[in-house]
């Protein structure tokens, strides 16, 4: 389960992303609390306001970072997107130690999470692209791509409860304090790492016409225009659905800011579940139909939920959302990083963030705008079913999907009997004649 941990950069980098990512979780429940203080009358519509402002960014400025990041040195890239954070963490501690009441400093957090968003989008095609050169055998990819959604999740269940400890003992400003610094960690570990050195890359000098080349050769290749459009459904529909947590836990369940961490722990286990069991699995052979099966559960759970108004059902439930949101999305990084060319993995990570990370905002406001005249129940509803018709789309595209992949497959020596019955069928191919 660990075998990408052999590689000394590898694990360098696992290590300073598990000091810095407690940070980031402490800062995104400290903002929002923050946020929720300060605004009043205003804060439910003002939370939605900076969740959008944070996430948005990587929708408009996605497709223009990953052709950049293409162009430029990726280590780079991700040294100077962690200084930058460190910096916007440090502007967030000083706007919170000086922050009075009113909206006025809302308006200034949700600025520096603009900024924030702006970062992101460079940030997470650089990473991406980067982490293939962090393990030396391309098998292991898979296996350093779930572990790192491992991290992610098992920092997601100890940064919110650290960060809920701080607040109480010294208030938000100090969490923002711990994200600054825990960037150092990341930092050190990047600066720490001997990539191997890689030859610049031709590309043409307009940098318009590097982007068309991005788009043609995504949405050109069935398997990862399927993939991207599929994550891109499934960020629109499902991921809103934590939003509108607070309501449930609340409205429907009857609970208060307890339950809501019941319910918010239930979806962080599924999801530490799901990238766990990913970083099991030997090979990416059957990813497809892991896929499958991950869209299917998380739209019926997704259905089931809306529909519950037991505590220990609907817990359930949230952990097998959990679970399949996390399996999907990171088995389709997965496959995308495996076939992606590698002087266009910047651009097709660029469009993966986009579909990840951009079209939540959207789904968001939707939901928020939707629930206002439909009630949160129906609004997950249709988010679950939604979900079930994209997986159910996908799953007829499978067999055409692998069809087009195998070549790549092959190629690449994962499926290495493919490439012996292609050599096989070369050789005993009969001389052309005439």
């Amino acid at each position: 389960m660990g075998r990408a941990l052999a590689d000394r950069n590898y694990r360098l980098f696992f290590a300073g992303q598990g000091v810095s990512l407690v940070g980031t979780w402490m800062t995104r429940l400290a903002t929002g609390w923050l946020v929720f203080r300060l605004g009043g009358a205003d804060a439910a519509w003002l939370l939605g306001a900076v969740s959008f402002a944070g996430l948005a960014p990587t929708f408009f400025v996605g497709p223009l970072a990953g052709a950049l990041v293409d162009r430029w040195n990726r280590h780079t890239v991700l040294v100077v997107t962690q200084v930058l954070s460190l910096l916007q963490s440090a502007a967030l501690a000083w706007v919170a130690f000086a922050a009075g009441p009113g909206t006025g400093t809302v308006w200034l957090i949700a600025g520096l999470s603009v900024l924030q968003g702006v970062v992101n989008a460079f940030d997470m095609p650089a990473r991406q692209s980067l982490l293939v050169h962090m393990v030396s055998r391309r098998e292991d990819l898979a296996n350093a791509i779930a572990l790192n959604s491992s991290l992610v999740n098992g920092s997601r269940l100890v940064g919110p409860a650290l960060a809920g400890a701080v607040i109480a003992a010294a208030g938000e400003a100090w969490c923002f304090v711990v994200d600054a610094v825990s960037y150092l960690a990341v930092v050190a570990a990047l600066l720490a790492m001997r990539l191997p050195k890689r030859e610049r890359p031709h590309v043409p000098a307009s940098i318009g016409k590097h982007m068309i080349e991005g788009v043609r050769y995504a949405f050109g290749f069935a398997p990862i225009r399927a993939l991207l459009l599929l994550l891109a459904l499934v960020s629109f529909a499902a991921m809103p659905y934590s939003v509108l947590l607070p309501v449930f836990a609340a409205d429907v369940l009857g609970g208060g800011p307890h339950t809501l961490g019941m319910l918010s722990a239930a979806s962080g286990v599924g999801a530490l579940a799901g990238a766990l069991y990913l970083a099991s699995r030997s090979s990416v052979i059957g990813l497809g139909r892991v896929i499958v099966v991950a869209t299917l559960a998380l739209g019926v759970a997704l259905i089931g939920f809306s529909r519950s108004e037991l505590l220990w059902l609907s817990l359930g439930l949230l952990v097998l959302a959990g679970g399949g949101m996390m399996v999907q999305m990171a088995a389709a990084n997965t496959l995308i990083q495996t076939m992606v060319d590698e002087d266009k993995r910047g651009r097709v990570m660029g469009f993966f963030g986009m579909a990840f990370q951009g079209a939540a905002p959207f789904g968001s406001l939707l939901a928020g705008w939707l629930a206002g005249f439909a009630g949160v129940r129906a609004v997950v509803t249709g988010s679950g079913v939604l979900v079930l018709l994209g997986g159910l789309v996908f799953a007829t595209q499978l067999p055409r999907l692998r069809r087009h992949a195998r070549p790549v497959y092959a190629r690449l020596g994962i499926l290495p009997e493919a490439a012996a019955g292609m050599n096989a069928a070369t050789e005993l191919a009969p001389e052309p004649r005439g």
